[in-house]
């Protein structure tokens, strides 16, 4: 499995609700509609920050994951016409592009007490 992991910031002059709204309810519908999401993305998890006193504030207001067969599978969703032309354009409408980060990684699983 491969996985690839990014942090999002929202774009200025947008708050953190706005944001996971826009997240949730007008980009995910997008990367949803194309097929190349049905067959190859294997799991799919957006993280919302939460308050922790004790701990600094996080500096992204989400953090994607999502798990491929392969590497062919990942570079497939990604490099399609589809998600090129429908997904891809609407990411300057609610994320600050300057401040993205991204990991294409395998896990190395520690503990899995499920």
């Amino acid at each position: 499995m491969i996985k690839m992991i990014i942090t999002l910031k929202r774009r200025e002059g947008m708050t953190h609700d706005e944001f996971k709204h826009y997240q949730q309810n007008i980009h995910r519908p997008l990367l949803m509609s194309i097929p190349e999401s049905e067959r190859y993305i294997r799991r799919f998890v957006v993280s919302y920050p939460v308050p922790a006193p004790r701990y600094p504030a996080s500096e992204y207001d989400s953090v994607v994951e999502a798990w491929f067969d392969d590497m062919a599978g990942l570079e497939a969703l990604f490099f399609s016409e589809n998600f090129l032309k429908i997904v891809d354009p609407d990411h300057e409408n609610f994320i600050d592009l300057s401040a993205f980060g991204r990991v294409i990684c395998e896990e190395d699983v520690v503990i899995d007490r499920d």
